[in-house]
């Protein structure tokens, strides 16, 4: 087997699953520091949450794949 995970009969790569909850898990972020109003530190919003967005998903499939975050990206 490829290492894909089943989710009711559909084959899905873990990275797929590690975007989608860095995703979720970015936007939460997100919402507490614009609640927080520490966004007013941050030079440039969107650039921020898409980075912050990059690095959870590399430290998610990290944790998903057991092993190094980079390796799972790069090999």
């Amino acid at each position: 087997m490829t290492g894909d995970i089943d989710l009711g009969g559909v084959f899905v790569h873990p990275l797929l699953i590690a975007a989608f909850l860095a995703f979720v898990a970015a936007e939460l972020i997100g919402w507490a520091l614009a609640k927080a109003r520490l966004y007013r530190f941050v030079w440039h919003r969107g650039l921020f949450d898409v980075a912050l967005t990059i690095v959870l998903w590399a430290g998610i499939a990290g944790l998903i794949t057991g092993g190094d975050p980079a390796a799972a990206f790069f090999g």
